[in-house]
Order: structure tokens, then sequence, then C-alpha cells
């Protein structure tokens, strides 16, 4: 889900007519997996202690003693190091943005100790890309592009984290780990429908100020449709169930990119 944001905006950043910049795509698609990696290793370095305790984390590394702390810290070094070597590609304007998302990394794992709303802490950072993929085109961002675009993935993250977090809410509670899950309960899935629908409007917005053409608006509308299928046909209290619509997230992110690059060729 880290890839999609980046790959949205480096589409809505194209000239219009074209397809968005293929060198860009495979720096993000590269940078995505190595972030992503770097994100876990975090995660996994802040909450060995709650992992041991939960049934679906408990065999992780770092919580099972399979690896050390100092390994980590090593792995971590060299994921960081990698992640930079692929940051270092971009101009100016692009590395300083993508230097002060490790803020958010870093204090992600950190917040589910202190509210029930970690998704939103993780949707502000695995949505970054929103602007990362537009200032790498352009050297700068669009605000009124970039601001509904980052809007919508953290929606997006919020729908698809809440039901992540569904499966772990016993173990969750029982150990102190705070969620969306949990604040929202047997309420989730109306409160999802609205973040479904913040995350379509805003990509809609964000369409709008780029000047997409209608064929956008016809596939936002079956993403959105996608997205709506996962949040009414999830069963909150069925691990596997939910894992498939979580899995099923990277069907919505390849559906909008799609959509916009069509809005911008057709």
């Amino acid at each position: 889900m880290l890839l999609w944001p980046c790959f949205w905006s480096t589409a809505l950043a194209a000239p219009v007519g074209a397809l968005p910049d293929p060198t860009l795509l495979a720096l993000f698609a590269t940078g995505s997996l190595i972030m992503r990696s770097a994100g876990c290793t975090i995660n996994d370095m802040w909450d060995k202690d709650f992992d041991k305790q939960v049934e679906r984390t408990n065999q992780r590394p770092l919580a099972s003693g399979a690896l050390t702390y100092r390994q980590a810290w090593t792995f971590l070094g060299v994921q960081l190091s990698a992640g930079l070597a692929v940051l270092l590609q971009l101009n100016p304007y692009t590395i300083g943005l993508g230097v002060t998302s490790l803020g958010f990394v870093v204090a992600y794992p950190y917040m589910k100790r202190i509210t029930y709303w970690p998704q939103a802490m993780l949707g502000l950072t695995f949505n970054y890309g929103a602007l990362v993929g537009w200032a790498a085109v352009h050297g700068s961002c669009v605000w009124s592009v970039v601001l509904p675009l980052y809007a919508a993935g953290v929606s997006w993250t919020l729908v698809y984290d809440t039901l992540y977090a569904h499966q772990d809410k016993v173990d969750d509670k029982r150990v102190g780990i705070k969620s969306t899950a949990l604040l929202f309960g047997d309420h989730t899935q109306p409160i999802l429908n609205g973040f479904a629908a913040a995350t379509v409007a805003g990509l809609a917005s964000a369409g709008y100020m780029a000047d997409l053409s209608a064929p956008f608006y016809m596939g936002l509308g079956l993403s959105g449709l996608q997205l709506a299928w996962q949040v009414n046909t999830a069963k909150l209290d069925d691990p596997v169930n939910l894992q498939h619509r979580f899995g099923s997230n990277k069907w919505f992110g390849a559906m909008v990119f799609a959509s916009i690059v069509a809005g911008k060729v057709l």
C-alpha cells in the first residue's frame, strides 16, 4: 500500500496525454519496497514486548528471539542506506520531503501506546508519496492537488488498517495496545463507510484540480465500489475474512492508478 500513493501522484503530475515517467515509477517501486521493510523493522523493534503477547505476531524474529537488537540495528542501517540511495536520485525538493517523512516512520509505532488513532499516524506515514510523487516530477508541490490526494490516502489507510486491526483486537485489549478497531467497536462499518466516502471524495477533488478527463471518474466510481465491498462484506470477528479484505486493497490501489492514467491519456 505504500507504493500506490507514489504512483497516483506521479501519474497526476504527468503532462496531459502522457504516461507517467517509467523511471520514476521504478524508483518509487524500489524505494517503497525498501522503506516498507525498514518500517517493519522499526515497528518490530518498538513492539517486541507487545508482539510476544499477541498470537499473530509472537513468531516475529525479535519477539521469538531469532534476531537480537544489535542485528536488527545493523539490518535497519542497511535498509535506510539503501533507501537513501534511491532518494538521492530525485531532485533536492523531493529529497527534503523524503527526509521529513522519517519522523512519521519513527513515531508511528509509539502511537498505539498513547492514542486510539495509530491508524491515522500510519496514514500520514504511508501516504507521504502523495506529496513526493508530484514533487519528483515538478520540483515542487501544487497543494490544491496533492493535499486532497494525501487526505484521500489517509482516509483509505483508516479503512484498511482498521479492518486489519480487528484481527488482533482481543489480544490488543488484553495487553494494552490501542487501535481504531477497539475505538469504533460495533460501529466500525458505518464509520469506515464514511472514511471510504472521504477517500473517493479526496481522489475526485485531486483529479478535478489536475484536469483529468471523464474516464478517471468512471474508473474512480468502480474503485469506490470495490472499497465499499471491502467494508460492507467484512466479518469483524473472522481473521481469514479480514485478511482477504485487507489484501484486496492492492486492487483498489491499482484501479485508482489505472483510472488516473486513463484520465490523462484518453
